[in-house]
């Protein structure tokens, strides 16, 4: 089998020569060609590319960039798989046998890419390597071949990506729009997505990339914009992947489960899910139909409104509802939360993402007279709805909810931030340092449907008998708040006890020896603390249960 090599070079005459004598080092005799396409190149360039044999060469005058050098690049080719390769990159060991046992390991499989130590679309790694020389001593340890760690990705990135010949001849030539540069992988990957194709990351290759490109911003802008307007979707807003949001699923990974993501856009974070967690179902409900369209390659998509089309799903079918950026676009997040409530297991959950208006930037617009809309962030132009942590609570409480988890992503501070907060703190004669600084809420809430009557009396047979002692009382409360039976008269007595700072060690230990889902109720307490004002009492407690 033979690969075709596409190397893009632009008169960096250094890191090409660099990369052809990796792929030379590196790469089976017969295997492959080299093909290397550019613009005009200057006179060192052309000389030194007189004396290769084993190059073809394919330079420009018009100096046409990227795109249609390329394009020309594969209309030459003579392989059966074609790789684009960035000439500022260096192969390692076994590079290219690791890559083409992973694109033909599948049918299905329509291109594949490598790890490396520089680079976007989260393929990057931290590698052990400074240097070329440190890069190849690390390669001929790590480029092992292993179908474990080979991971199906929304989109890869250009500079190293191995195609089969086949994929090309279906779904055609690189966009020449996005000359010179930018967006082209993205479009290219979907486009091979929406041909039936899967893209995959070998986490068992690493190439060094000495990412020498340079950053121009306005030509991010303009050819972002160039995909919105073939795609419909916004690239950057729609392929993420909500990292924060999956580390509250914790479930075993080897356990069957459903999870349905409303909102999921190109489904990057179902993906990833699917990645984790092997037997996982994935499902999602997605406004734009562009970016439906690519989640339909992977997952079972439907095209529509949360609010206006009916939830013809299964009774107690999700494990997981996932509203990542959601809630707040609703007219009427209450109705919907209540209504997905049927479809969720007894012991299912929502994990949702949630903008916080008590955010310390909003209320110095505010009181400074400022209600600005913006393109995106907490006053994002498309926001309907405004919570604050008590009513992010309220809302949970009052649809049938539980809140398990709750965590925050912040934002850089400045000492005028700072000092800002601490007048607000004055202002209100509490402690409020978190909410006001706290970007976004995340949040991991129980559906408490499937709570029985009976529990509480089984719970209460079995613990009213034991001594009236702190650790007693608090193995009982502590019990029934996990297990969602008198939770809001539990927890006031528990927040009682923590007021009182003396037993605050027997808090932790009770939850460290006798409570099963340990994050869940120290979580519950924190908020419950926070609720109150009684920050200070919150922060010995997670700091007391790390330490544990």
């Amino acid at each position: 089998m033979k690969t075709s090599i596409i190397i893009l070079a632009y008169d960096k005459l250094d890191y090409t020569k660099l990369c052809i004598e990796s792929i030379r080092k590196y790469t089976n005799p017969g295997e492959y060609e080299i093909i290397v396409a550019g613009e005009k190149p200057n006179i060192d360039t052309k000389s030194w590319f007189k004396e290769q044999n084993d190059i073809v060469t394919i330079f420009n005058e018009d100096n046409m960039k990227f795109s249609r050098v390329i394009n020309d690049g594969i209309k030459i080719a003579s392989g059966d798989n074609i790789l684009l390769l960035d000439n500022d990159t260096v192969v390692t060991p076994r590079w290219l046998d690791n890559l083409t046992t992973c694109l033909y390991n599948l049918k299905k499989n329509g291109a594949v890419g490598a790890v490396t130590n520089s680079g976007p679309y989260y393929q990057v790694i931290d590698a052990a390597c400074k240097n070329v020389d440190e890069a190849a001593d690390f390669a001929e340890q790590y480029n092992r071949s292993n179908p474990d760690l080979w991971e199906e990705k929304l989109r890869l990135n250009g500079f190293c990506l191995l195609i089969k010949k086949e994929v090309i001849d279906k779904v055609g030539l690189l966009d020449e729009r996005f000359t010179p540069g930018i967006c082209e992988a993205d479009d290219y990957s979907f486009r091979i997505r929406i041909a039936g194709y899967s893209l995959v990351l070998c986490k068992d290759t690493f190439i060094y990339h000495f990412n020498t490109n340079i950053f121009n911003y306005q030509l991010i802008v303009e050819n972002e914009k160039k995909f919105e307007e073939k795609w419909k979707f916004n690239l950057r807003y729609s392929t993420g992947v909500r990292q924060e949001i999956i580390n509250l699923i914790d479930t075993p990974k080897d356990k069957k489960i459903n999870v349905l993501e409303i909102g999921c856009a190109c489904g990057g974070t179902l993906l990833k899910i699917r990645d984790i967690y092997k037997n996982a179902d994935i499902y999602g409900i997605e406004l734009n139909i562009g970016a439906a369209q690519i989640a339909q390659s992977f997952a079972e998509i439907k095209k529509g409104d949360i609010e206006n089309e009916p939830l013809d799903y299964p009774d107690n079918f999700f494990d997981y509802i996932i509203f990542a950026d959601v809630l707040e676009h609703l007219n009427n997040p209450w109705v919907v939360l209540t209504n997905i409530k049927k479809c969720i297991k007894p012991e299912g959950c929502v994990l949702a993402s949630i903008p916080n208006i008590m955010h310390y930037s909003v209320l110095r617009g505010l009181i400074n007279g400022y209600w600005t809309y913006e393109e995106a962030g907490i006053l994002d132009r498309t926001h309907l709805r405004f919570f604050t942590l008590n009513e992010i609570d309220k809302m949970f409480k009052d649809t049938g909810y539980q809140i398990l988890a709750c965590f925050w992503t912040l934002l850089y501070k400045t000492a005028a931030d700072e000092n800002f907060i601490s007048q607000l703190n004055e202002l209100t004669g509490k402690n409020l340092t978190s909410q006001y600084e706290a970007y976004q809420y995340i949040i991991k809430a129980k559906n408490i449907a499937g709570v029985e009557d009976t529990l509480s009396k089984a719970l209460t047979e079995t613990n009213i008998k034991e001594d009236k002692n702190a650790n007693r009382d608090l193995k009982f409360l502590l019990r029934r708040i996990e297990n969602g039976v008198k939770t809001q008269e539990s927890m006031e007595k528990v927040i009682e006890l923590i007021n009182n700072k003396k037993y605050m060690d027997d808090i932790v230990a009770v939850i460290m020896n006798d409570i099963i889902e340990r994050e869940k109720i120290i979580s519950l307490v924190w908020l419950e603390c926070c609720k109150y004002g009684l920050f200070d009492n919150a922060m010995e407690l997670r700091k007391k249960y790390h330490a544990y």
